[in-house]
């Protein structure tokens, strides 16, 4: 038996010394960037692999951005041991590799990677918010056997197209996130969304990441293609986007009851049937169904291509006004498009042959305003 406070080496899978030596990087350390100076400040969270602790940026007066003010960033921790570990400080490189080539106002910005002495630090944009996993966990319980939806519709769809805009920029940056899950999406005071937590990230010149052993990322969110170890390309991500809303929506994701070991859900999302989502809102629309299946589609090739056509397809089959929000998510991946190496961006294949279904818009936007949109 471990203890419940082992940590374990995510390449290998054996345990760590009990006691991992604490960073050196802590409250009150200062980071020189050249440009910038980061002081560290308080710790806001812990984890296996490292910490963060909020810290704040004041800018070189003579650089480059002279003249803005100080302000809040994140500051995220490699442990020491871990940095030693080669597999883990690739991950963590490959983390401000995908966020230095991103830059759009649902990611996370990326400002430094410092390394100092045996210590690896991630200088990243501080969210004053709190993560969506934390949103729905606490409305799930009051929404559970009632027939509402945990999260009232258009409030889970405005989350939800904010996390399409940000996929649709970063997969044609040839860019795949692999661990798209609530955790990683932070929700700002103002309802902004952010995706973080590119640490499993697949960028274009990376090789197939093939050890053999069990796959990372997170079992309820996977896609199937994913958990069998199989080549991914933007259709992953956009399965486990897919689940983000069905959780949003019911509370729970379709494959984890709460009582499945991780091998099970992962087991289940490559064999079960998606349960229908109007089995348990109730004022539903059917279409939705149709939508999640193809959305959730075991066979790659059966869901929508894209984050923007997927987005489209709801925003179609459901009716839902367009939004200036919208519009802009669609500017920023067309944007996107063309701005590294056709090579470079995995082939993008075509969303099969399944139709994108239709309802009347009056009768959708009337029960929008209704009972489902509460």
């Amino acid at each position: 038996m471990f203890a419940n406070e082992g940590r374990f080496c995510p390449s290998c899978g054996a345990p760590a010394p009990a006691q991992i030596p604490a960073p050196t990087t802590g409250p009150g350390a200062r980071l020189d960037l050249g440009w910038a100076q980061v002081v560290v400040a308080d710790l806001i969270g812990d984890g296996g692999m490292g910490v963060v602790y909020r810290g704040w940026i004041y800018y070189n007066p003579q650089g480059p951005n002279a003249g803005t003010p100080a302000h809040p960033v994140a500051v995220k921790v490699l442990h020491p041991l871990m940095t030693a570990r080669a597999f883990v400080r690739k991950l963590f490189v490959g983390e401000a590799t995908a966020l230095q080539r991103l830059n759009h106002p649902n990611v996370v910005h990326f400002f430094a990677l410092v390394e100092a002495p045996g210590q690896l630090a991630l200088i990243i944009e501080f969210v004053d918010g709190e993560a969506l996993d934390n949103v729905i966990a606490r409305r799930a319980p009051r929404a559970r056997g009632t027939g509402e939806p945990c999260l009232p519709f258009m409030r889970a769809w405005h989350y939800f197209e904010q996390l399409l805009g940000a996929l649709a920029a970063t997969h044609e940056l040839g860019i795949i996130h692999r661990d798209v899950k609530p955790g990683n999406i932070l929700i700002r005071r103002d309802g902004l969304s952010k995706l973080t937590d590119f640490g499993i990230a697949r960028l274009p010149a990376d090789e197939a990441r093939r050890s053999g052993g069990i796959q990372p990322g997170t079992g309820a969110y996977m896609s199937p293609e994913q958990v069998l170890g199989r080549d991914l390309d933007g259709r992953s991500d956009l399965y486990s986007a897919a689940i983000v809303l069905y959780e949003a929506l019911t509370g729970f994701t379709p494959f984890d009851d709460g009582e499945k070991s991780e091998l099970m859900v992962r087991a289940s999302q490559v064999d079960d049937t998606p349960p229908p989502i109007t089995q348990f809102i109730r004022g539903a629309p059917p279409v939705l169904d149709l939508l999640f299946a193809r959305a959730l589609a075991k066979n790659p090739d059966h869901r929508y291509p894209s984050a923007i056509e997927l987005g489209n397809a709801f925003c179609q089959a459901l009716g839902i006004p367009e939004t200036p929000g919208w519009k802009a998510q669609r500017e920023f991946a067309r944007r996107a498009t063309g701005m590294v190496p056709a090579a470079m961006v995995p082939p993008r294949k075509k969303g099969g042959t399944l139709p994108i279904p239709q309802v009347d818009a009056d009768a959708m936007r009337s029960r929008l305003a209704g009972n489902y949109a509460k």
